[in-house]
């Protein structure tokens, strides 16, 4: 096994808020950093780069832009590389699609140095003599070993596909994060149901809906939610996932946060107005033609799926949350649209006793992304939704939480953040029109 230096930083995954910290970290004089991924490139959700799929997020919020204008690493940059700077102005759109998206990462991952795909990391130890903490893995294709040395660790290992608990026991299901590798195979069947209603969900339904003459399957798309939704989007909206509405939300207890999250679900769960715009519109011009349509169903709560391995189909349970209702239905191809889960992986047992959790056994993130009992050693990416609220997964704001976590890792302000960017203030300000006072004292001035 070959010496390998220590580093300052070992980061382990390689997803888009990784990768965006990579390219913040290289032009750094003096700071030896390390990624590592297990996969043999990167490659953002493959199983959902449908053509038309496009990112919620403007162009400008790429792995750098908001840290850094003039990063070479920037979206406008990877344009002018492949000469397609000009067509891009040309074509006045500032949203990409996934497709557009992941090969600008593919194109950043080519200009790094401290990438190192094919290594899964098996196991972390602390080595409280030296202050380090040992990284060993293994290489997936060649099965060669690898152990690394490093100061502090930063962990993106991103998120699985979440299931329903009543929809875990049979092995065959597909999530939409597997969609396109199903696809062939769901569309020879005589039925199609997806189950969720949020934005992959919808670009599902969408894509099944226009080729649905060409094969001739029933489509059913079903969802809990009392309705079908749209993305909230609008510019003050937009300011929850400001650096200042995450510091207000982090300090709030946990109750509050939860009862939250709740509400905000229109900007995390929602579908793009647009989308929302294109199902309605082939759906009615289905109806003009009297041509085969999909049925959407939605306040219907998934209660059991069973497989029947007799008909080769699901037997689905639903409970209509209006109608206080029980029903039953049978679909021979199932997709499971529920998002993502975050876990905590395996290999950091070996310093699980350093690191801090919650009574969930989730990860207590600090304000300075740290979980570790320190508070500068170990950081942790894209975790902390429960902590830090809208975010923690926006791609909008890695450059932001990146800024910062350069800060953490250097011990130097490289990327200085605009000291404040919402324009509305999320607790009221010292000195302002609205002054504390104890609760029964606002309400005895109210009532005289």
């Amino acid at each position: 096994m070959q010496t390998e230096p220590l580093y300052d930083v070992v980061a382990v995954g390689l997803g888009p808020f990784n990768l965006s910290l990579a390219c913040l970290l290289e032009p750094l004089a003096g700071v030896r950093s390390l990624f590592l991924e297990r996969e043999p490139e990167f490659n953002w959700h493959p199983g959902l780069m449908l053509p038309d799929a496009t990112l919620q997020n403007p162009f400008l919020a790429d792995l750098v832009t908001l840290a850094d204008p003039t990063s070479r690493f920037s979206y406008l940059n990877h344009c002018r590389a492949e000469g397609r700077l000009y067509r891009r102005f040309i074509r006045e759109s500032y949203t990409l699609t996934r497709l557009e998206y992941n090969r600008y990462c593919q194109w950043a991952t080519k200009q790094l140095g401290s990438l190192r795909f094919d290594s899964e990391v098996r196991q972390i130890e602390h080595d409280a003599a030296r202050g380090e903490y040992l990284v060993k893995g293994v290489s997936p294709k060649s099965r060669e070993p690898f152990s690394v040395r490093t100061r502090k660790l930063v962990i993106g290992i991103g998120s699985v596909p979440s299931f329903p608990a009543s929809g875990e026991p049979h092995q065959g299901l597909v999530h939409s994060s597997a969609y396109l590798q199903h696809k062939r195979r769901l569309q020879a069947k005589r039925s199609i149901t997806v189950i969720g209603s949020g934005q992959s969900g919808a670009e599902i339904v969408l894509d099944l809906l226009r080729e649905q003459p060409h094969h001739g399957y029933a489509l059913q798309w079903i969802t809990r939610s009392p309705r079908f939704f749209p993305m909230e989007y609008s510019k003050l909206t937009i300011e929850l996932s400001s650096p200042e509405y995450a510091r207000h939300f982090q300090r709030l207890p946990a109750p509050a946060r939860e009862r939250l999250l709740r509400d905000q679900r229109a900007i995390t769960h929602g579908i793009n107005a647009r989308l929302i715009d294109a199902i309605y519109d082939e759906l009615e011009d289905r109806a003009q033609r009297a041509a085969p349509s999909a049925q959407l169903l939605p306040g219907c709560e998934l209660t059991s799926c069973q497989f029947d391995p007799i008909r080769g189909d699901y037997a689905l349970s639903f409970h209509h949350t209006d109608l206080e209702a029980s029903y039953l239905h049978r679909t021979d191809g199932l997709i499971f649209a529920t998002g993502y889960a975050h876990r905590v992986p395996a290999f950091i047992e070996g310093v699980r006793h350093r690191l801090r959790f919650d009574a969930h056994g989730r990860y207590e993130q600090a304000e300075n992304h740290s979980v570790d009992v320190t508070g500068h050693e170990v950081f942790v990416q894209n975790a902390g939704f429960h902590v830090q609220g809208l975010t923690s997964p926006d791609l909008g704001m890695s450059c932001l939480r990146n800024a910062a976590l350069v800060k953490e890792l250097t011990g130097v302000d490289h990327y200085p953040v605009e000291p404040r960017i919402a324009l509305q203030h999320f607790e009221p300000p010292v000195g302002g029109p609205l002054q504390r006072v104890e609760r029964d004292a606002a309400e005895r001035e109210v009532l005289a």
